[in-house]
């Protein structure tokens, strides 16, 4: 394995040997230690100073199931703080099998002209890009794909990243030629701010994957699989109704958000439902189930088609459909797919915009309700109006513009999909993870409402910082290996699944470490970034959920109660 380096100063690059401390690190746990030990924590995001690391995890490129998640890394302009975001697609796969342990991409290049990476087995090509400049992320990704063919990766920004909006997120290709996203923090203006509108990635002939013990790992991935799909989550409701199946779920728990956070469950909600959404599929010829990566078993994806039975979105997820529906009190899932495929498109954290629209009708822009005034606000940001810019800059920048003190965000990220009232477990990760609010750090509507891992009473305190802790370990290692998070379920009701993790990264580097030993890697990853945050000036402050939380939330009327004290003991590093 090796490391690529860009010099965007001088459009230069190099090939490095991976040093023996990041040997055994991948995704997640490598693009925190790159950025921890190479980016000032107190530069600006945007500057000449902030890196952009692209990493595969420890299994990507493997024959294990789900491992094929990119990690993506830097000092987040949105939140100030370290980030690492995560996404499906074919790039992950891809660096894998060229031997790229981790792209590194560093410098600001002098001048106006924005350049294109094309990455392959020798190395790195930069060139001037001058074609696909202002264009969006479809037409970018059909024309490279036209230019390149099917089997060439790409990663690009659309106009919020050209814009530089801390709302930006980094699109990969998908197997079907559709979009995934590195979402969170705003990384696409990172990557914007570094001048490169796309990377390109052809893994022909590329090193190819060591695997120290094939027999073994084929025998714990054999595990791993079957553990996988037999799961009544990841291997039943996923699958058939995709991540929506939370929606009338969380609606009957009380925790679904709705009209910014003032209640907790949605009278519109069967009409945005994962079951209505099957439904609606079907009748429109689209694709119920399909993996955003290859080897994807869970297959929680599908393609959403219009009217017309013409392709809309792809990979429609619960939050997104939450955050535009229930959130902004709109009950029309084609209006939400529609704001769906312009986030894609643009280069926006559908999470981020979603909460900024509700921040938006907050403060009488538009009207809860009004779909098609999401859809106009959205066009103002593809244009990069004075109002686009506000919005695009997310949800607490939107809030401070407008004077406004309901704004659901932690370290200036937007909250997402569950009430931290009622499902009280996710809010304290909400609270404490380094990454600003992120359900996906610490996914405690395992236990406190799918009941897998345990029961956690999710309107209850007790229990709570134990499972968020315990969680954020936990999905820290997952990250790592590149495999979805969505492989949780199983491993958190099977030792034999978890087991059989922890043997396929020993079998594939010839280690011989225990659950205890990956779990590590998981606590010092966190410590690492809880300590590039307090260099970067955020403290203890930073990890509070809003004041508003302290209202009751109905129909449980549940609030938020737990003390500064009990959420400084959560990562004890």
């Amino acid at each position: 394995m090796k490391i690529y380096r860009i010099n965007m100063s001088n459009l230069s690059s190099t090939i490095e040997e991976v040093p023996d401390e990041w040997r055994l690190m991948g995704g997640r746990a490598l693009t925190s230690a790159i950025v921890a030990k190479e980016v000032d924590p107190a530069c600006n995001p945007l500057g000449s100073k902030n890196k952009l690391v692209f990493a595969p995890g420890l299994l990507t490129g493997t024959m294990a199931a789900n491992s094929g998640r990119l990690s993506v890394g830097s000092k987040s302009p949105l939140t100030g703080g370290i980030k690492e975001s995560n996404a499906g697609g074919t790039a992950a796969q891809r660096f894998a099998k060229l031997g790229v342990k981790a792209l590194i991409i560093e410098g600001i290049p002098p001048g106006d002209k924005y350049y294109c990476v094309h990455v392959h087995k020798d190395g790195v090509n930069i060139k001037e890009e001058t074609e696909l400049l202002d264009k969006g992320n479809y037409e970018v990704i059909k024309t490279l794909t036209d230019r390149y063919g099917e089997n060439t990766g790409v990663m690009t920004i659309g106009q919020a990243g050209e814009y530089k909006m801390s709302a930006a997120n980094i699109s990969v290709k998908d197997p079907k030629g559709h979009i995934r996203s590195a979402g969170r923090g705003g990384l696409g203006a990172v990557m914007g701010s570094k001048k490169i509108k796309f990377i390109t990635l052809d893994d022909n002939d590329g090193a190819g994957i060591e695997i120290a013990d094939k027999e073994a790992f084929k025998n714990a991935a054999k595990i791993f699989n079957k553990g996988l799909l037999s799961h009544p989550v990841s291997g039943d409701a996923l699958p058939k109704y995709g991540t929506d199946v939370l929606v009338n779920i969380l609606n009957e728990a009380g925790g679904l958000p709705t009209k910014n956070f003032r209640r907790g469950n949605f009278a519109g909600a069967e009409k945005i439902s994962g079951e209505t959404m099957y439904d609606t599929i079907m009748e429109r010829k689209g694709d119920p189930t399909h993996g955003c990566h290859v080897g994807c078993v869970i297959r929680c994806s599908q393609t959403y088609n219009d009217k017309n039975n013409k392709y809309l979105t792809s990979g429609f997820e619960y939050e997104t459909i939450w955050g535009f529906g229930a959130g902004c009190e709109v009950d029309d899932l084609d209006i939400i797919a529609t704001a769906d495929h312009e986030c894609d498109d643009i280069g926006l954290d559908s999470i981020e915009m979603a909460v900024t629209m509700q921040t938006a009708m907050e403060a009488g822009v538009i009207s809860f309700g009004d779909g098609p005034g999401i859809l106009k606000l959205l066009g103002e940001v593809k244009e990069g109006t004075p109002l686009g810019r506000i919005l695009g800059n997310g949800a607490s920048f939107t809030g401070k513009a407008y004077g406004l003190t309901r704004v659901a965000t932690v370290k200036n990220q937007a909250i997402p999909a569950y009430d931290p009232r009622s499902v009280k477990g996710v809010g304290v990760t909400y609270a404490t993870t380094p990454m600003g609010a992120d359900h996906t750090a610490g996914y405690a509507v395992t236990a406190n409402i799918l009941k897998v891992g345990g029961f956690v009473d999710p309107l209850q305190k007790e229990g709570q910082i134990e499972l968020s802790r315990n969680l954020q370990v936990a999905t820290t290692f997952i990250d790592s290996c590149g495999l979805c998070i969505f492989v949780a379920f199983a491993v958190l009701d099977s030792g034999d699944v978890a087991q059989a993790m922890v043997d396929m990264v020993n079998a594939q580097y010839g280690t011989k470490s225990s659950i205890g030993d990956w779990f590590e890697l998981g606590r010092t990853t966190l410590q690492t970034e809880k300590e590039f945050n307090r260099a970067a000036g955020l403290t203890s402050k930073d990890d509070r959920l809003p004041e508003f939380f302290s209202e009751e939330v109905p129909p449980h009327n549940a609030i938020w109660d737990f003390t500064n004290q009990e959420l400084d003991s959560v990562l004890p590093f």
